[in-house]
């Protein structure tokens, strides 16, 4: 027999290529055998034992012998250098066929030998490969320097030749989430083991599985519904997946889902409450009052004794419940369900059954055992009323409720209403019951008062939404055009004409616009129905103009087979996305299963509805003809794949964090995306390479072509927009950094907002950077702490820029400090009432303060910081030094004072008070005076008052009190009987006569009818005046020698009416005065003026009053709009126009006549007048101050009013802030007015600066 050489034996064991069984012993290395993906000799799947690849011989190990020297045996001659190798890894497999017939890309056949050479010069390899005749079977043997290299290899060679398979796994639900693992962590890690080159589509939970519609199960015992999972690629690693899904489904299989059906509807509350009972760790129990069931899941042993259980208990529940039926209002029925059935039911061992809510009536059946149902009565009723309901009917006819339905609830005044009433509810009735009864009612649930609040405004609102609503009809498809770029005239249509516009939820393509006639924009003298129906009317006219222009909608239905649908849809509807487009002006309804309008007509089998822009919707044609074409011709490929490049630093925002935008895309087109560049194989030795700038990254995406085109012109346009970003970092000292950031980033945020940028700040510390990198987040950028990144376009990183550098200009000039300390008692003081005092100076010097309260309040020293500019800071730190000097010189007096008297001491809104510190050498300021004198509160000494201030006025405020309070001790109540017929006359025009008397006198008189009168006491000598009239009997409360002298008085013009009948008459003193007639507005104040002189006693009568009425010109408006790009503390556009003052004003002079009754009054009234006209000649002109934006007018008015009061009496001008608009009117000198305003406008730009 001849010998057979190596070669001969691998031709008869078809075994060509493998590797020689009998490596040279001149080898230096040994080959390293390469780890494998798997156990037990498997690679990547494919089977590499030793039993399925035997060695050729059991050849023992040789002994390497020491080769001969090349110059013979001698020592002397020259030997070889030995070679130092590295390591070579290899990795032998076999694939059971080879398929070459799948076109490449130049849709050229490709051969196995040119799939060898591609793959051998990406992955740096060497491959060999021998097939068997007999079988078919091709042996692959790689070698490579990595052991990376060689697995790569092997995928490449696995996925380019195996034949491409579709698996079906149908997985239970319960299973998916596992299957998927966190964040897709476990499909993702099978994609990566087989190379990306498998697919494992999971089809969402709502589409049907075609496996499942044509069968419903009957009985209890559920096998869980389960969904198709679809593995798509070579064949051997698909089978890889599948084994590895089915291992993870056989994990989950020892859980069951039983079910009880068609339970009676008054059964369901008892297993509900014996649910707690019944429900353990191993089992959830759930119950569907709708679908009448109790499903039940868990352990299936344990499921099937919950299950035995349930029913036995179900069938003596039917056996031995009854049932009665009583009446309630359908409104309490709502105080019968949810938590207070429960409530019930553990309480009297019966359910209460409410007729259903889309149902009319008022019977709610009682269900329970025949001992226990009488015994419930009486808890059903209490709950019942355990809460007041009121019922309100939305007026008008059905159509009309239903449009004051939808405006309550899409504008939120119901929810904004009943915040306000905490414990209110409300509730509509439900559409089909509204349409059974024909009207909408609203059930209120709360306290009683509340509710009627709530009723009281719902109804005031209601009435003046009459004539304020209308339905008009456009085309959904639409709608979304109108919102976007027709915004800003949606917008001009409320501050035009008071109209709203609501659309409906696109989800409900319902064509319906509510128009709504602001009800809550209205003055007192609102417009009248027929106006607000003439406002509806200029709405609608434009609305519908606008549609007209802002699409030609048209719908068009096309016939298509209903087995090709899946095809037009795509898994999980990609395609269908893929065809309506990013900007979703489509609607694209297939079959006869789609979704419709009321009023639309039902859909054929093979009907698919288009609708949308006429041109969208022929392309939509023209896309679903050729996709349908294609699935005829059975020439879709779902494995088309086009490849690009992008530049490298675009991939992170291509990706997005966490790979997020790349899933988005995945997930609505249904392509698979591999993102690679050549660094990725460079680096399969393991060594990290330096990425070169401008480098690329190769993307491939797989998919139907359509999809797979969309998704490339989405990634594109992405990189399109990154080509125009551009960075800056900006060196900026870290002590200006939260000044910029703003209180929660809101001045950062601004900025971003407004230039389209990103701002990023440096962190704390470098921890919290490695901490966010850590949690899986993007790390931020490197920046050291004076440094601050702006990112974005080109013209708007330089115009945040700009507009950075100009902040921190002015921090700079502004970020001066200065600490000082001052006594801790002085802390209030310097603080004030509400914070007036701080905020004065702080508003007067621009300065920022900050107080350290944790200071010793025992004598101890508090903190002061102030930050601001040298000259502001000097000005502050005077104005707290100085209030701190006033609190060291104090004292503190306590008077004790009887508390019935303390009303009559303080006097209305405190005016006694002020007068007897201004009679004391106290300060004039009302927020100085509020400290001096503090009566009792709740809690404290009902009758001590303590004095806090200056120890001179503190001393002269104690003895005038204690006067005071003397005074008061002997103040007595007498009565004396007058004819009711004479008290006009004693109490006079105004009660003048009625003032004099008390004047004089020094007491207080009250007659019959006063609102006072009972509340001063009975008289003392009430046992004197015998049987009086009641009607005639005057009470006269003051000291006893003054009660007295007035009680002679009254008795005296009792005795002689007729003589006192005009007792002022011949003692007024008069006096007349002229008065230029252009200055009597200015001089009444809207007739405070007039109020002021009767207070003591003067009257005027006019010869004459001005015809025209106070009007002021309005301001040009003729200004220049500020512009969006500036900042928010520029002056610019703000509006500034003096005029005048009295140009359009009568000429002439009126003669003012003063009555008084005496000539003191009349002196000091004759003064009042005069300082009255010299003000209204100064105030020559008048300024209009109009700003950009009404926020800075609370800082200027000030807590009630104490700012715009302040600044009144520093320029000497009457300042009047606008109610409605953004003007501001100052009356005064010119010089005056300028004064005003720099001070105004102060106040404003530290109210809007933006750092």
């Amino acid at each position: 027999m001849a010998s057979l050489t190596a070669a001969d034996l691998q031709r008869r064991h078809a075994l060509e290529g493998a590797p020689d069984p009998f490596p040279s012993l001149n080898d230096s290395e040994p080959t390293v055998q390469s780890k494998q993906a798997y156990t037990n000799g498997h690679v990547n799947g494919l089977d590499n034992s030793e039993v399925s690849f035997p060695s050729l011989s059991a050849t023992p190990t040789l002994k390497p012998t020491k080769a001969p020297s090349s110059w013979g045996s001698g020592s002397n001659g020259i030997r070889k250098s030995a070679v130092n190798q590295a390591p070579v890894f290899s990795s032998i497999f076999t694939l059971p066929r080879v398929e070459l017939t799948r076109a490449g890309h130049d849709d050229k056949h490709i051969t196995m030998g040119s799939v060898m050479k591609d793959v051998m010069a990406k992955t740096k390899t060497k491959i060999e490969a021998s097939s068997q005749r007999t079988t078919g079977a091709t042996t692959f043997h790689i070698k490579g320097d990595s052991e990376r290299a060689v697995q790569a290899a092997t995928k490449h060679i696995t996925a380019a030749l195996s034949p491409h398979v579709t698996l079906v796994v149908n997985a239970p639900l319960s299973t998916i989430g596992t299957i998927i693992g966190p964040k897709g962590a476990t499909l993702k890690k099978m994609r990566e083991e087989t190379g990306n080159s498998i697919r494992v589509d999971i089809p969402r939970r709502d589409t049907p599985n075609p496996s499942e519609e044509s069968t419903v199960p009957d009985q209890d015992e559920d096998e869980e519904q389960t969904l198709p999972i679809t593995i798509s690629g070579p064949a051997s690693l698909a089978e890889v997946v599948r084994t590895e899904i089915i291992a993870i489904i056989s994990t989950k299989k020892s859980r069951s889902t039983q079910r009880i059906r068609d339970v009676p509807t008054h059964i369901l509350p008892f297993v509900s409450f014996k649910k707690t009972e019944l429900q353990t760790e191993d089992i959830a129990i759930s119950i569907s009052e709708k679908d009448r069931e109790v499903v039940i899941i868990g352990e299936r042993e344990a499921v099937a004794l919950a299950i035995e259980a349930v029913k036995a208990a179900i069938k003596d529940w039917e056996s031995t419940l009854e049932s009665i039926d009583i009446s309630l209002p359908k409104r309490q029925h709502r105080l019968l369900t949810g938590k207070a059935a429960e409530e019930l039911i553990a309480q009297t061992h019966c359910a209460v059954i409410p007729t259903k809510f889309d149902e009319p009536g008022d019977i709610v059946t009682l269900w329970g055992k025949s001992e226990d149902i009488s015994g419930a009565l009486g808890p059903v009723y209490q709950k019942a009323k355990s809460q007041y309901t009121q019922q309100y009917a939305l007026p008008g006819p059905l159509a009309y409720a239903t449009q004051i339905q939808t405006y309550l609830t899409r504008s939120a005044y119901l929810k904004t209403l009943l915040s306000s009433y905490p414990s209110v509810t409300a509730h509509f009735s439900s559409p089909t019951l509204a349409a059974k009864v024909g009207a909408v009612h609203v059930d209120f649930i709360g306290e009683k008062a509340q509710v009627e609040a709530v009723v009281k405004q719902l109804a005031d609102l209601v009435r003046n939404l009459e004539g304020a609503l209308r339905e008009i009809e456009i085309d959904w498809l639409v709608h979304k055009v109108l919102i976007g770029k027709a915004g800003k005239k949606i917008q001009q249509f409320q501050e035009q004409h008071n109209v709203l516009l609501f659309f409906p939820p696109e989800s409900s393509e319902s064509p319906v616009v509510l128009l709504v006639h602001d009800p809550l924009n209205l003055s007192p003298t609102g417009p009248s129905p027929v106006q607000k129906q003439a406002h509806l009317d200029d709405v609608q006219k434009e609305l519908l103009k606008m549609a007209t222009d802002a699409a030609d909608v048209k719908s068009e239905i096309i016939k298509v087979e209903s087995k090709w649908h899946s095809a037009v849809l795509g898994k999980s509807g990609t395609t269908l996305n893929a065809i309506i487009g990013e900007d979703k002006v489509l609607s694209i309804k297939v079959g006869s299963q789609a979704k419709l309008g009321p009023s639309a007509l039902p859909l054929g089998q093979d009907d698919i509805l288009i609708r949308g822009p006429s041109s969208e919707v022929d392309r939509a044609v023209r896309e679903i003809n050729k996709i349908v074409e294609d699935a005829k011709n059975d020439e879709i490929d779902n494995g088309y794949s086009v490849e690009f490049e992008i530049n490298r630093e675009y991939v992170g925002r291509v990706v997005g964090s966490g790979g997020a935008a790349a899933n988005k895309l995945r997930e609505a087109l249904g392509v698979a995306l591999d993102f690679s560049d050549d660094n990725d194989e460079k680096e399969a030795d393991g060594k990290s390479k330096k990425k070169k700038t401008g480098s690329k990254c190769h993307i491939k995406i797989t998919g139907r072509k359509e999809n797979a085109e969309e998704a490339k012109r989405r990634i594109l346009a992405q990189v399109e927009k990154l080509a125009d970003e551009t960075s800056e970092i900006l060196k900026i000292p870290r002590s200006i950094h939260s000044s910029l950031i703003g209180t929660s980033g809101k001045y950062v945020i601004r900025l971003e907002e407004k230039y389209s940028v990103k701002i990023t700040f440096p962190r704390e510390t470098s921890e919290e950077n490695g901490l966010e990198e850590a949690k899986g987040g993007r790390p931020r950028e490197a920046l050291k702490s004076d440094e601050v990144l702006v990112r974005g376009g080109k013209k708007g990183v330089a115009g945040a820029k700009a507009e950075i550098l100009e902040a921190v200009e002015y921090e700079k000039d502004n970020s001066n400090t200065a600490k000082f300390t001052v006594p801790a008692r002085a802390i209030p003081r310097i603080l004030g009432k509400g914070g007036n005092s701080i905020n004065t100076i702080k508003d007067e010097t621009g300065v920022q303060i900050d107080i350290d309260k944790a200071a010793d309040s025992d004598g101890g020293l508090a903190t002061v910081s102030l930050r601001g500019n040298k000259k502001a800071i000097t000005a502050a730190k005077d104005a707290i030094l100085a209030i701190s000097a006033e609190v060291s010189d104090e004292t503190i007096v306590v008077v004790n004072i009887e508390a019935k008297y303390h009303r009559n001491i303080i006097g209305s809104g405190g005016q006694h008070l002020r007068e007897l510190i201004a009679q004391a050498g106290g300060p004039t300021d009302p927020r100085a005076q509020a400290g001096l004198i503090h009566f009792p509160r709740d809690g404290e000494s009902a009758d001590e008052v303590r004095l806090r201030g200056p120890k001179a006025v503190v001393t002269k405020l104690k003895a005038a009190l204690e006067n005071i309070a003397a005074d008061h001790r002997d103040r007595i109540v007498l009565g004396v009987a007058v004819p009711a017929s004479q008290h006009r006359a004693l109490i006079g025009r105004g009660g003048q006569n009625l003032n004099d008397l008390q004047s004089r006198t020094g007491v207080t008189v009250q007659f019959p009818g006063s609102r006072s009168y009972s509340s001063v006491g009975e008289p003392k000598n009430l046992a004197e005046l015998g049987d009086v009239d009641p009607a005639d009997l005057v009470k006269v409360f003051g000291p006893s020698a003054s009660c007295a002298k007035a009680i002679a008085e009254l008795s005296a013009h009792k005795a002689a009416p007729e003589r006192r009948e005009h007792p002022t008459k011949a003692s007024l003193v008069t006096k007349a005065v002229s008065v230029p007639i252009k200055y009597h507005h200015a001089i009444s104040q809207q007739g405070n003026f007039m109020r002021n002189l009767r207070s003591f006693g003067v009257n005027i009568e006019r010869s004459q009053i001005p015809e025209k009425p106070l009007s002021r010109p309005p301001p040009s408006t003729n200004k220049t709009a500020a512009r969006i790009d500036e900042p928010a503390d520029s002056e610019d556009g703000v509006e500034w126009q003096v005029v005048p003052n009295y140009q359009d004003a009568e000429e002439g002079d009126a003669e003012w006549i003063l009555k008084g009754r005496d000539e003191e009054s009349i002196e000091r009234a004759l003064g009042q007048l005069a300082e009255a006209i010299d003000r209204a000649k100064a105030a020559s002109h008048v300024g209009y101050l109009t700003l950009t934006q009404r926020s800075a007018f609370p800082k200027i008015v000030g807590t009630k009013g104490a700012t715009v009061a302040r600044l009144r009496a520093e320029t000497g001008t009457d300042i009047t802030v606008g109610r409605e608009d953004k003007t501001i009117i100052i009356i005064g000198t010119e010089q005056a007015l300028r004064n005003a305003k720099e001070a105004i406008l102060k106040i404003a730009n530290n109210n809007n600066r933006g750092w």
